[in-house]
């Protein structure tokens, strides 16, 4: 796994979509982190506070790429992030909905076109 800074990581990841527009997906993943492992995290909370950052992994099963956001960087990244999401989500399928108007107008036309069964008069017998 390779640790970008942010610009070259959107770059890579651009480059990643291109690749699999054909064929295959790329995973994204962002979750907090501190960077450091378990124990040392353990020692520095008595003696001080733990700055969490944002880890945001992508692969496309070939290869995987990461960075790290401070708090600070995450609102600019975050916006040129979603510039590369809307340029390369082209290939999803369209939501097929259900609209209440057309599924009501079939069940009325139905009940309309069925006759009205009633009971037989007991006068006659």
């Amino acid at each position: 796994m390779v640790l970008l800074q942010p610009d070259p990581f959107l770059n890579e990841l651009t480059s990643m979509f291109e690749r699999s527009t054909e064929k295959g997906s790329v995973w994204v993943t962002l979750k907090r982190s501190s960077m450091k492992c378990k124990a040392t995290r353990k020692k520095m909370e008595t003696a001080e506070t733990i700055e969490y950052r944002c880890l945001v992994r992508a692969t496309d099963a070939k290869k995987t790429i990461s960075t790290s956001l401070s708090a600070r960087d995450y609102q600019k990244f975050q916006a040129s992030y979603a510039t590369v999401l809307k340029a390369h989500m082209n290939a999803l399928k369209k939501r097929e909905r259900k609209d209440k108007k057309k599924t009501a107008e079939p069940e009325k036309k139905q009940k309309k076109s069925e006759p009205s069964k009633k009971p037989a008069s007991r006068a006659s017998q």
